[in-house]
């Protein structure tokens, strides 16, 4: 099927060019509470080409484009005649793509999707309800991927994964109100344990958004993070280590050198992990051909590597680079239980919540938070703002030792940040 795309491609007159074929099959299912709305199968494929252009000046240009598999073969040579032209404005410096290099094959765990779809069905079956806690809605895309990579240096790469992901959302009602809350879950496939805990723990977030008090402005806090949320912090640490945020010199962390000289907290370890159990993202090689092996990134603060894709890792001279699919933070001392004493409010659910790699800015709007006063008392927030920077947190950041997964992340299940200010709307 790539034979026609690599024929013009090799005509074009294109200095380098890259071929990218992805075909997903899936079944589908819509539901309405627990009522069967639509359910559908499907057999996609969406092709991308890629052209690299020479310049008399020195530099080089790249264009890209999807082409739809239906295309004629005289479209195709029309899209990637326009390609090679767009490609010759472009002035980027120059690189070399990625040549074969030898690479373990990652073995993926498939069942068929009738076996994955029912496992899904009865694992929502199983999400226990109440009168006033329940599923709203929610849809089930089981896929396999077939993802094959061809380029002009001679890469020639097919891998097939398992890809799953479930959109979730939940209800909660008290006499007249009403709160919906939901969930993106993207898996390799399901994982009914997981789904369970986390739709039910959804479920009591929902029951206790409704019965929330204004929070309070508490001014500097410490503050702790024990959902999804927390992935935003640590991918300011993963993005600091990319090749794109050093080149362009958005980022300080330097090879060698902790990234906070005074540490009284924990300190931060990333890992790459070429496979995580049942991660949509085990691949043996990056999307652009470069081999993934695990790697050490972050030792206990201090960075050991810089990983990123192929023309910003040339750029910095790095030859065995690779863009980072799986990962791991570790460096938790104390546990969930010990990172929760004291005084401190607890975000569960955010309207919205970012962490700025460049500025390492903090900020986010509370949707549901536990205030724990030091006396006892526990009461569910709503309202107000988290802001505060990933420098002054460094030195008195915690972690759990207990981990909690997250797609192609796991993450400490439990994070405390020390300096953080409050804003409430008493």
């Amino acid at each position: 099927m790539m034979d026609k795309y690599v024929e013009i491609l090799k005509a074009s007159g294109a200095d380098a060019w890259e071929a990218v074929s992805t075909r997903t099959k899936g079944w589908e299912f819509y539901f309405i509470g627990h009522r069967l709305d639509q359910n559908r199968a499907k057999n996609v494929e969406h092709i991308t080409l890629t052209v690299y252009k020479n310049s008399e000046d020195g530099s080089m240009g790249m264009a890209s484009a999807a082409v739809p598999p239906t295309q004629s073969t005289e479209e195709i040579q029309k899209t990637v005649e326009d390609l090679v032209y767009q490609a010759g404005l472009v002035k980027n410096r120059p690189y070399k793509l990625n040549t074969p290099k030898p690479f373990e094959p990652t073995e993926a765990k498939l069942r068929p999707l009738e076996k994955e779809a029912e496992e899904f069905l009865r694992a929502m079956d199983s999400i226990e309800e109440t009168e006033n806690e329940d599923l709203n809605s929610y849809e089930i895309f089981t896929n396999q991927v077939e993802r094959h990579l061809i380029n002009s240096e001679g890469v020639d790469v097919t891998e097939v994964y398992p890809s799953s992901t479930i959109d979730v959302v939940v209800n909660a009602r008290e006499g007249e109100r009403e709160i919906e809350l939901y969930r993106l879950y993207t898996l390799g496939g399901c994982d009914p344990e997981l789904l369970k805990k986390d739709i039910e723990e959804l479920l009591r977030f929902g029951k206790d958004r409704l019965r929330t008090s204004p929070t309070p402005a508490l001014g500097k806090a410490p503050v702790v993070f024990s959902t999804d949320a927390a992935l935003e912090i640590y991918h300011y640490f993963l993005d600091n280590l990319n090749t794109a945020y050093v080149v362009r010199r958005m980022s300080s962390f330097e090879i060698g050198k902790p990234i906070s000289e005074s540490v009284e907290g924990d300190r931060v370890t990333v890992e790459s992990l070429r496979v995580l159990e049942n991660s949509p993202s085990n691949f043996a090689c990056d999307a652009e051909g470069a081999p993934i092996r695990d790697a050490v990134l972050l030792k206990e603060g201090v960075p050991q590597a810089y990983v990123g894709n192929r023309m910003f890792s040339q750029y910095m001279g790095l030859e065995d680079s690779f863009s980072v699919s799986n990962w791991r933070v570790s460096g938790g001392t104390k546990s969930a239980e010990e990172l929760r004493r004291g005084a401190f409010i607890e975000i569960v659910e955010f309207s919205d919540f970012q962490v700025d790699s460049i500025t390492g800015d903090i900020f986010g709007e509370i949707r549901l938070g536990y205030w724990h006063d030091g006396k006892g008392n526990v009461i569910p927030v709503s309202g107000g703002s988290v802001s505060g920077n990933m420098t002054d947190n460094l030195s008195r950041m915690f972690m759990s030792r207990e981990e909690r997964r997250y797609a192609n992340a796991v993450i400490p299940a439990v994070t405390r940040l020390e300096n953080v200010t409050i804003s409430g709307i008493e």
